[in-house]
């Protein structure tokens, strides 16, 4: 079995041990986001060695709030009951920032979706969360490829 990530940080960070469950809605997209985020770089990072604007353009359309609405809609009939509680969580939790560049709605959902990775990454769970990324990304990919 492959280490967990937030395993491996937790313990050569020396963290406490937490319950998942104990964080609100919008703490869980919060780490989220991050890790989202992180996964996002290394992909497009891992597929053409180019200029840091390009990066930030091809990481961009994969992490703004209307791509990760239109990934969570694309992947939900893959999730588990409690997933998309999780998600419902999220998506429904009263923020206090407004969306910038998005829709109140893709922004909510989008919210929705970040908490869902916090979720499985804070529960240790990054193999679930590696999956539904994955799946999410190709769909999106293939799904705007359509439009076009």
């Amino acid at each position: 079995m492959e280490p967990d990530l937030f395993g491996i940080i937790r313990k050569k960070m020396e963290l406490k041990e937490i319950n998942v469950n104990d964080y609100s809605p919008l703490t869980l997209a919060y780490i989220g986001d991050g890790i989202y985020e992180i996964v996002v770089r290394t992909i497009i990072v891992d597929e053409a060695n180019r200029q840091v604007n390009k990066i930030h353009k091809a990481s961009s359309q994969l992490v703004k709030a209307q791509s990760q609405a239109k990934m969570i809609h694309l992947i939900m009939d893959m999730l588990t009951e409690e997933e998309k509680s999780i998600y419902k969580r999220g998506r429904n939790a009263k923020a206090v920032t407004r969306a910038k560049n998005a829709s109140m709605s893709d922004y909510r959902v989008a919210t929705g979706f970040e908490a869902l990775m916090g979720w499985l990454y804070l529960s240790g769970q990054s193999d679930r969360m590696m999956e539904l990324m994955k799946t999410g990304i190709e769909l999106f990919k293939q799904d705007n490829i359509k439009e076009v």
